[in-house]
């Protein structure tokens, strides 16, 4: 009996195939040796934004998670992941966390900071960005009930600006409007 609980659990708790955005786009064919695709369906994948480079960082209490990483050489990447956890609390400590990390993280070489924005329940801006010329990369986390969904852009970024963040805003915009059907709102 405890056993079909634990499978009935886990099967509410999965990322449904289709369920991303990127989904589709990653599992057409690609030809062109410079661009890949990677999906990962692993609850332990390492936050696609993450300024220490921590494999612990936002694992605590999580269901579930799936990643969508495209990469085009040689400087662009994006990335989608949605983060299913056990509760609330536990979504809202790996914002805490992040944003710690945010703080704590920078180097000489390499700044980050982060940005309250206002999506879902609560949401940040964070930009990572190179201090000796170009590069870096912006995200959007946002928070939605017991559920993260995160949004990156990496490549050669000039100076920081609002506008950076538009396609990783109005992608975690969309993915809020259907992260209930899979997180406890």
């Amino acid at each position: 009996m405890i056993n079909l609980l634990l499978l009935a659990t886990a099967v509410t708790t999965a990322i449904p195939n289709g369920f991303l955005l990127y989904e589709q786009a990653a599992a057409k064919k690609d030809r062109d040796p410079q661009t890949t695709w990677a999906v990962s369906r692993g609850k332990g994948a390492k936050l696609v934004v993450n300024p220490c480079d921590k494999a612990a960082l936002g694992q605590a209490g999580r269901a579930a998670a799936k990643t969508i990483t495209y990469t085009a050489v040689p400087d662009f990447s994006k990335s989608e992941q949605v983060v299913l956890y056990a509760t609330d609390a536990a979504a809202g400590q790996a914002i805490q966390a992040l944003k710690t990390a945010a703080r704590k993280c920078s180097t000489k070489d390499y700044r980050f900071s982060w940005r309250a924005v206002s999506l879902g329940d609560e949401a940040i801006t964070v930009t990572g960005q190179n201090t000796h010329g170009v590069g870096g990369e912006r995200a959007v986390v946002a928070r939605r009930a017991d559920a993260l969904v995160i949004y990156t852009q990496a490549g050669e970024w000039g100076k920081p600006s609002a506008a950076d963040f538009k396609r990783q805003s109005a992608d975690a915009a969309r993915m809020l409007t259907k992260i209930c059907g899979l997180a406890a709102c």
